[in-house]
């Protein structure tokens, strides 16, 4: 049958697994609007700014290990959604983000919205690529999709010119094949078990496939046998964690407390991990944080298949069949009148639902609740990846698009949900089941340590800039506003009874907790 480009990349994409675009379309996207409605197998989420479109794919790919699509327009449309593509470059999470270009015969005119796209895009590309013509617009989504799949994962941008779109096309164009991750050589093999059998103190740092469940699972038996230690990234794309599964902490954010974690290791094997380094740069102290002397080294990097090298890995060193996992602990319900880090941790340790997802963009007010969660019901926690807040509700957001049903539970600080507040939106529209819990210290508290961390001496003005409470945001009303139903708690009783009905509920709900 005739179809146009749109609709014949629309049918490619649906071919080829993509069944989600999350859009916030304009003008020169709206023949591929026009095909998603035609074309069935696709659902199109609309999302009021491109943030949260980009954000919501991120977390469904996360969820899936499958791209969405997203749909944006042109250069600025992109630009509004670049921060969460950094955090979903950095979670190497599958993603065929669709933008739009003015025509190809319209660009030479420089109308207002004319922009440099693909230089916009390449920084957050894992493949860039601009459609030429309507004729090969669907080969070129079949090749966006193959490459969001290529390991390690990644941002796959194609750029669609509206006359691609609206012009007769060529067809469904088959994915080319999904190239398998790499072996890792003998010789890394042979190097890490050499370590192992050294003696001295080991440390198995673990991030992308190597952290999830299974790699978890022959780390622990590699450990049992050798005496080395687990431990993982800072930000992790996305943990399975919880009750009957292997304990890990992470490496911690603040540079000092993560330095004095590496020190005693004089060997770390990176398994899916990148170089463990400082956030920042700070007056006086390294960017490396393992100490100089430190043999650290790559047994299998994120695009190499991690399980294949943990399992040849644990049997060069004979590890056991499984390792002994401690008894689950999960918290008991505090007591008190208080809420703080503390109470907040065990509350949600006690109450966090089997099969839940937990978003975790709560910045300072969550690093303590890894360790209190962990004999928790068994659940997935996923993870600010890439330092660019604004991503916890529309990850939450795509999080809940790709698991109907399961409970999503957002943990969010209230500076940083301020980005995307308006996924909230997307929330009440396709009725998500997801809880929103909002830390309200009423200030970017994160960045009051750094001007000491940094050595700055700031004074009222300086620290104005950093407060949230003047006036102080209405988070029930903004909630309420966007459709979904939210209230505030400033008790610790009120909170777990508050938590305790709105998990037992469906759709999404909002609750600012008083800080």
């Amino acid at each position: 049958m005739t179809m146009n480009g749109a609709e014949s990349l629309v049918r490619t994409l649906v071919a080829g697994g993509v069944e989600v675009c999350f859009t916030n379309p304009g003008t020169s996207e709206m023949h591929f609007v026009a095909a998603l409605d035609r074309v069935e197998g696709m659902r199109a989420v609309l999302c009021l700014f491109e943030g949260g479109a980009t954000g919501a794919a991120d977390g469904y790919a996360r969820m899936t290990d499958r791209p969405a699509s997203t749909l944006l327009h042109l250069g600025p449309g992109l630009g509004n959604g670049i921060a969460n593509l950094h955090n979903a470059r950095r979670a190497r999470s599958p993603m065929v983000n669709i933008v739009g270009e003015h025509a190809t015969y319209h660009r030479a005119f420089d109308a207002p919205l004319t922009s440099d796209i693909e230089g916009l895009a390449r920084p957050v590309s894992a493949w860039l690529r601009t459609g030429l013509s309507a004729r090969e617009v669907a080969r070129d989504g079949a090749a966006a999709v193959a490459a969001a799949l290529t390991p390690p994962g990644g941002v796959a941008t194609l750029i669609l010119p509206a006359d691609t779109a609206w012009e007769e096309g060529g067809g469904v164009a088959p994915v080319p094949a999904i190239p398998a991750r790499a072996r890792v050589p003998d010789e890394a093999i042979t190097h890490a078990a050499a370590a192992l059998a050294s003696g001295e103190p080991v440390l198995l740092h673990l991030g992308d496939r190597a952290v999830r469940g299974e790699g978890r699972r022959i780390a622990a038996r590699i450990a049992a046998r050798t005496g080395a230690q687990l431990l993982a990234m800072t930000s992790n794309a996305r943990i399975d964690r919880g009750a009957g599964s292997v304990p890990i902490e992470r490496l911690p954010y603040p540079v000092d407390p993560a330095r004095a974690v590496l020190a005693p290791f004089r060997h770390i094997i990176l398994v899916g991990a990148t170089l463990p380094v400082a956030f920042f740069a700070y007056p006086g102290k390294p960017s490396a944080l393992a100490a100089p002397t430190c043999d650290v080294f790559a047994l299998a990097a994120p695009e190499q298949d991690q399980i294949d090298a943990l399992e040849r890995l644990a049997e060069a060193v004979g590890a056991p069949a499984a390792a002994d996992l401690p008894a689950p602990a999960r918290p008991v319900l505090p007591g008190g009148e208080r809420l703080d880090q503390d109470s907040v941790g065990q509350v949600l340790g006690a109450l966090i639902p089997e099969g839940a997802i937990i978003c975790d963009e709560s910045i300072t007010t969550g690093r303590n609740f890894f360790p209190v969660t962990q004999g928790a019901a068994p659940h997935t926690w996923l993870q600010l990846s890439g330092g660019a807040i604004g991503l916890g509700i529309p990850m939450a957001t795509g999080a809940a698009v790709a698991c109907p049903d399961r409970k999503v539970i957002a943990l969010q600080a209230d500076g940083s949900a301020l980005y995307t507040a308006q996924s909230l939106w997307t929330q009440a529209r396709e009725g998500l089941d997801v809880v929103t819990l909002i830390w309200s210290n009423r200030s970017y508290a994160i960045l009051r340590a750094e001007l000491a961390h940094v050595g700055a001496n700031p004074g009222r003005k300086a620290l104005d800039m950093l407060t949230l409470d003047d006036p102080p945001i209405d988070w029930p009303s903004l909630a309420r506003g966007y459709g979904v139903e939210g209230c505030r708690v400033e008790t610790l009783p009120r909170l777990v009874d508050v938590l305790t009905r709105a998990l037992a509920r469906r759709g999404p709900f909002l609750i600012e907790v008083a800080l």
